[in-house]
Formats: structure tokens, sequence, C-alpha cells
């Protein structure tokens, strides 16, 4: 059950992560980012904050499918790669854009996959 409960809450967070991306103003995107509100005012800044709010929102979505549309090992295989996805791009994202990424993201992803390969 508390396998579910975290890949349920990492979803969740990746749909929180979309909204910010793609409607936050510039002043929560400025700060959830560690970015100058100036910049994620520019327009081309706003597009690629919302094409990368696009690719959140469906690793969410994904996440969510799985959980409710398949069962037994299969639904398990495919939550783990799930995890591991995030806790890569949590890495990548740690290092070149937000050190808080790794804590923010990767953190409840990482706890996530433990209990997964625990269940």
């Amino acid at each position: 059950m508390i396998a579910y409960i975290m890949t349920g809450l990492v979803a969740i967070e990746a749909v929180g992560i979309m909204f910010i991306e793609m409607f936050g103003s510039p002043k929560q995107q400025a700060k959830a980012f560690e970015l100058k509100e100036s910049f994620v005012k520019i327009p081309e800044v706003k597009s690629l904050l919302g094409n990368q709010g696009i690719y959140n929102g469906l690793l969410g979505a994904l996440i969510f499918g799985t959980l409710f549309f398949l069962e037994g090992p299969q639904q398990i295989l495919m939550l783990q790669m799930e995890m591991i996805f995030i806790i890569i791009a949590a890495i990548y994202g740690s290092f070149t854009a937000a050190r808080k990424i790794i804590l923010v993201q990767g953190l409840p992803a990482m706890i996530a996959l433990v209990t997964l390969y625990l269940k």
C-alpha cells in the first residue's frame, strides 16, 4: 500500500510541477526554479517552461494510468521504470538547473522506487 501511495504522490507532484511551468506566474516560476523573475518573463523562456510542463504532466498522467489500468508484475515494472526516469531527470536537473530538484523531485521517486522493490 505504501508503494502505491508514494507513486501516487510522485504523480501528483509531476502534475503540480506542470501547472507551475505552464500556468504559474513569473514570480512562482522564478522561485520554483531559482531563476530571476525578469528571465522567466522572456517569451522564449515561457515557451520552454511550457514545453517542459507538458513532459511533466504527461509523466504524471502515465503514472496515474499505470496505477489504474495495469496490475500485477506489469504494473510494478512500469512504476519502477517511471520512478527511475524521474530520478534520472532529477539528477540531471540538479546539475543543470536547481540543486534542490534532487530533493524535491528525486527523493520522493527514490523512496517510491525502494517501496516498489520491497513490495
